[in-house]
């Protein structure tokens, strides 16, 4: 058996409204589900194929990957969406004006990537795969 796709990645956020529009304006994620559990309103938003279910809890506190590490606390250091357009990404950074981390663009061996915070605080790599392929070199051991 294989997996086919990362479906969703669940978030805790700060503001449900704030995190929605945030998506809808930087990625053109959509909000296409809502409801409430247990008091707690959540929502799925998807862009393209890639979903995320948020679920918002204004009292609790976010820590980044820098933070969990001073705690010796496990957590995710950032999760990527892969993008197609540098072009179309460039032009929403700037009229967004988007801070990009760690000084900009970083160019990995098969891909570039800029590096964001949304409003709660979660850290997303922009991917712009080289030519729009997840390549890899062949095993050396194999």
């Amino acid at each position: 058996m294989n997996v086919k796709h990362l479906d969703h990645i669940n978030l805790s956020v700060a503001n449900f409204e704030h995190t929605v529009d945030w998506y809808a304006r930087i990625f053109d994620f959509e909000l296409v589900e809502e409801g409430l559990q247990d008091g707690i309103r959540w929502g799925v938003i998807q862009s393209g194929e890639a979903l995320l279910c948020v679920y918002e809890h204004p009292a609790r506190r976010h820590l980044d990957r820098f933070e969990l590490g001073d705690h010796h606390l496990h957590g995710m250091a950032h999760f990527g969406l892969r993008i197609t357009d540098e072009a179309d990404w460039l032009d929403i950074v700037e009229r967004e004006k988007v801070p990009i981390l760690y000084d900009g663009v970083i160019r990995w061996p098969h891909s570039l990537a800029w590096y964001v915070k949304d409003p709660t605080g979660y850290e997303i790599e922009v991917a712009l795969w080289n030519g729009d392929r997840i390549t890899f070199p062949e095993s050396q051991g194999s």
